[in-house]
């Protein structure tokens, strides 16, 4: 089940990004979130708990309990606005716990949906470029595009994108 977020679901999503985290760092994958949990970070709490208020948040459960986190919205603030109706992925988690287990993916679905509802052309997201790739070819798997290539700071990323 794929509900609405709310900010009662903060510590939840704070947890799947904490659970991501360590599974990186366990793997010498710091570039993407580096190696401190989100729920220590003020910034990061303030982001999500951010998230939770603007009315983009989805939670995805399995058997009641929170697996996974998609955000959407408008591009974010590093990447250029699409010249044409958009929406696009500000966020994306999934528990480690649920790992495996299509939570991503119908998170994704989920979010064409949205876009076609609200009449976009293109679904857009943005990811992690560095290391292995291996984040871009998720995306690429569940059907994306890539598109430009970007650096915040020495953070390179890869934005992707839907045509619907």
């Amino acid at each position: 089940m794929i509900r609405d977020g709310l900010p009662e679901d903060v510590p939840a999503v704070l947890a799947m990004f904490d659970s991501a985290v360590a599974w990186l760092t366990g793997r010498g994958r710091t570039g993407q979130w580096g190696d401190r949990p989100f729920s220590e970070d003020p910034a990061r709490i303030e982001r999500i708990t951010s998230w939770a208020l603007s009315g983009g948040m989805r939670v995805a459960e399995v058997d009641g309990e929170p697996a996974g986190c998609l955000v959407l919205g408008t591009a974010v603030e590093y990447v250029e606005p699409a010249p044409e109706p958009e929406l696009y992925v500000q966020g994306l988690v999934v528990d480690r716990r649920f790992g495996g287990h299509g939570v991503g993916a119908a998170l994704l679905a989920r979010a064409r949906d949205e876009a076609l509802d609200r009449g976009a052309v293109l679904l857009r997201v943005d990811c992690y470029a560095g290391d292995d790739g291996r984040l871009v070819a998720y995306y690429e798997s569940q059907g994306f595009t890539r598109t430009e290539r970007f650096t915040v700071g020495e953070w390179p990323g890869q934005v992707l994108q839907i045509r619907l």
